[in-house]
């Protein structure tokens, strides 16, 4: 008998970039040239059935042009699709085109687009290199730091992934354009939340800007999509594996996630984010932490972005109450709420823990009263 011991420490380096611009279908390219992945020549290019036809094909083409080998995987767009059969669906087709460890995904979508494409880079081979190239303001503010991936199950979202940094991250505003004026809304939300969580002057600047922002500005939009990089890169920087610090990212997300899980996702994630930040944001001030005006200029501002305050007539309260334990932040049966003080700031409940416990009948006040 004896025991052998396997010493595998190692440092990592998963630095990257985040570009942002205007049409960087041809930088990527030029990337890609240069050899950002190396000397890999073959890319599976992941998309949703939207996108396909508005950025992926032409990225496609171009990467073909170049001299390199490549595919589309095409899934059905919407949140309903990001779930363990559309990411066996698609390795099941990589597979069938002869794609191994020899190759690179490119992300080229919203949210839903690079969770699931960043889950699959993570397992397929044991892992292959990926890059995001997003095209929506949601997934500039949430999706392109963190290297957070994964996919839905039936009792909740977002259960069933893991931490996969990718290569690049391209953030082109000139895709915001072609949005649905609800998806843009619905991406405002997690820029808010930055703000409420983080910085007093990125909230008034939004307050201020906000027609300049649903107008595409230019130099209005560059902003703000450098703001959110900036301030989730500082929380992950800090927490890259969310042992504690990156939970201040969940702000809202205890009800907003378990609203769009209910709703059967009938509300985008942005829209039930907004929801589950007024619930957070009246609880903050139940809990002294908010005064009345702070409270509803969050509020305000959330109206003023077009997102919804209120839960929609549809929810059955007592099931939300119920889904509330699903929530990743849930410790030994205890609900647990990140909780903003004032606006651009986070209560910290003891050093290092940013979840404060939180009984179900003060959370199923809040909920009744909305």
């Amino acid at each position: 008998m004896g025991i052998f011991n396997v010493e595998l420490k190692k440092v990592v380096d998963d630095s990257y970039e985040i570009e942002t611009g205007f049409g960087l279908k041809d930088k990527l390219i030029e990337d890609l040239k240069s050899g950002l992945v190396g000397d890999i020549k073959k890319f599976a290019i992941i998309t949703d059935s939207i996108v396909e036809n508005l950025y992926a094909k032409d990225i496609y083409e171009k990467i073909l042009d170049s001299g390199f080998k490549a595919d589309l995987f095409v899934f059905p767009e919407g949140e309903k699709s990001k779930v363990r059969k559309t990411k066996e669906d698609i390795e099941d087709a990589m597979l069938a085109k002869g794609y191994r460890r020899d190759c690179c995904i490119i992300a080229v979508g919203g949210g839903v687009v690079t969770d699931l494409a960043g889950f699959i880079a993570g397992t397929y081979g044991r892992g292959v290199p990926f890059i995001n190239y997003a095209t929506t303001l949601l997934a500039a503010a949430d999706a392109s730091v963190g290297g957070k991936t994964a996919v839905d199950t039936p009792l909740a979202t977002n259960l069933i992934g893991l931490f996969n940094q990718p290569k690049k991250v391209y953030i082109d505003i000139e895709t915001w354009k072609t949005l649905p004026k609800r998806q843009v809304y619905s991406g405002l939300a997690e820029t808010i939340k930055h703000a409420c969580l983080a910085s007093a002057d990125f909230f008034e600047y939004i307050d201020t800007h906000m027609h300049e922002i649903l107008d595409f500005d230019a130099e209005v939009c560059s902003y703000i999509a450098e703001q959110n990089c900036s301030i989730k890169y500082k929380v992950v920087m800090k927490d890259e594996r969310e042992s504690g610090l990156r939970e201040v990212l969940n702000l809202g997300h205890t009800v907003g996630r378990a609203i769009e899980t209910v709703s059967d996702y009938k509300l985008l994630h942005g829209e039930a984010l907004s929801v589950g930040m007024v619930a957070e944001v009246k609880l903050a001030y139940k809990l002294g932490y908010v005064s009345a005006d702070e409270r509803d200029r969050v509020i305000a501002i959330l109206k003023k972005a077009n997102l919804p305050v209120e839960i929609p007539e549809y929810i059955d309260r007592e099931a939300l109450v119920k889904k509330l334990y699903t929530d990743k932040k849930v410790k030994n049966g205890q609900l647990r709420f990140v909780i903003q003080k004032g606006i651009g700031d986070i209560v910290e409940y003891k050093e290092g823990v940013f979840a404060i416990p939180i009984e179900e009948e003060v959370a199923r006040e809040i909920i009744m009263d909305m």
